[in-house]
């Protein structure tokens, strides 16, 4: 099984990305309905393994907390290839990035060590973009750049299978993890 732990977000804010997606002229455009913020990326794991996993995720014990999606921005240097929302303050989805991965490590899977960026990913392009499409991209930035989302709270994880199809991922969600309720 080829799995992901993630946020979701709410359907209001799922809208609100799609509206600002719909100005985009270029890149192909990630679905909607898969919106989500990826916390850890756990490759192809087999049964055992899994069920390993959810014992140990049963026992996060995070708190809970408001996330605000603000600001688009680009992964790729020069030659973009992702287009994506990031959050206004990391802290707290980043604090519970480190809590999954240790529950993680706790199921016996190794991860490799990548910076942490939290976003939801809006667009990818194809290896080589051409001058126009990068001149499209920048105006669609310049337009977007003050881009801020409603605040939405985060009260679970949910832990999902990726398959891959020759039109794009199919998400399955497995199982979803509460967290504690939010630190006052």
């Amino acid at each position: 099984m080829r799995l992901f732990l993630a946020l979701d977000l709410p359907y209001a804010e799922r809208e609100a990305l799609a509206a600002v997606q719909g100005d985009l002229t270029v890149g192909r455009k990630m679905d909607p309905d898969t919106f989500h913020l990826t916390l850890a990326f756990l490759g192809e794991q087999d049964e055992a393994t899994a069920a390993e996993l959810d014992l140990e995720l049963q026992a996060l014990a995070e708190p809970g907390f408001d996330l605000t999606l603000s600001g688009l921005d680009t992964f790729g240097g020069a030659s973009p290839a992702v287009l994506f929302a990031g959050v206004a303050e990391a802290g707290p989805v980043t604090d519970l990035h480190h809590a999954v991965r240790r529950r993680i490590r706790a199921a016996g899977i190794e991860l490799s060590r990548e910076r942490f960026r939290p976003h939801v990913t809006l667009a990818r392009f194809r290896k080589r973009i051409r001058a126009e499409e990068l001149d499209a991209l920048r105006l669609f930035l310049a337009r977007n750049a003050g881009y801020r989302g409603e605040s939405f709270s985060v009260r679970d994880v949910v832990l999902y299978e990726s398959e891959l199809l020759s039109d794009g991922a199919v998400h399955t969600e497995l199982a979803r993890y509460p967290l504690a309720p939010p630190s006052m």
